[in-house]
């Protein structure tokens, strides 16, 4: 992915968090069909962009202990 300002995106940080550091932060209206995802303590890092169906997916599962435990 070439030619994206991803730093112009708002990213946001879910409001279960709670400040321990082991956070990400995701930029929901930044890439349409696509969710930029990065770590919250290091937003300057690099980006992983994954197709929205996609992290969807991974979140209910993480939610549904689909996963196992984590």
């Amino acid at each position: 992915m070439t030619g994206v300002d991803l730093s112009e995106l708002r990213w946001v940080k879910s409001t279960y968090s709670n400040n321990g550091g082991y956070c990400v932060e995701v930029a929901p209206a930044g890439l349409p069909g696509r969710l930029p995802v990065r770590d919250s303590k290091d937003p300057q890092g690099p980006v992983l962009v994954f197709p929205e169906a996609a992290f969807t997916a991974f979140v209910a599962a993480v939610k549904s202990g689909g996963l196992g435990e984590v």
